[in-house]
């Protein structure tokens, strides 16, 4: 049973133009992904960095959701972002982008995965591949904001970081 405990109701939520306002993120790490060989002693095996990103189960349904909940009065919209993934998928992290689309949701390079967390008992978490997540993506919105938000951001950052290590 998870010490922390999940906010619950809308009084403290935000609304813009009658529309509660939502934050969340799409949690992502990478791994490592070493090529089929046989390994010889003498054979240097090549490796690259694979990105993946951690889905959740949907409480009122089938199909997969990056974490996202209501932006309450009393925080930043990031703040916000934070605590979805900490509520729902048992994650902490740094927010690395600018939101990625108008429900503000923002890439987040995992840290830490709990082992207990608020709403475990009523979700699950995946890791899957960026064409993995595209697949089970429940909203259409979401997908958008994995393909245009996120995949736009992750190679227009790791361009900068390669030109950054050259120097």
């Amino acid at each position: 049973m998870s010490e922390l405990v999940a906010r619950t109701g809308r009084h403290q939520q935000r609304y813009e133009a009658g529309r509660r306002l939502v934050a969340g993120c799409i949690p992502f790490k990478y791994t490592t992904c070493v090529d089929d060989v046989d390994v010889d002693v003498d054979v240097d095996v090549s490796s690259k960095k694979v990105v993946q990103v951690l889905m959740i189960s949907s409480t009122s349904g089938p199909g997969l959701l990056f974490p996202k909940g209501g932006w309450e009065n009393d925080e930043t919209v990031e703040e916000a972002a934070l605590r979805e993934a900490l509520e729902e998928a048992g994650v902490r992290g740094d927010i690395m982008s600018e939101g990625l689309c108008k429900a503000a949701m923002y890439a987040l390079l995992v840290k830490e995965e709990l082992d207990s967390w608020p709403e475990q008992s009523t979700r699950q978490r995946s890791w899957l591949t960026i064409p993995e997540a595209v697949e089970s993506c429940r909203h259409p919105w979401m997908r958008e904001a994995l393909e245009e938000g996120f995949l736009k951001w992750h190679e227009d950052h790791m361009i900068t970081t390669s030109e950054n290590s050259s120097d």
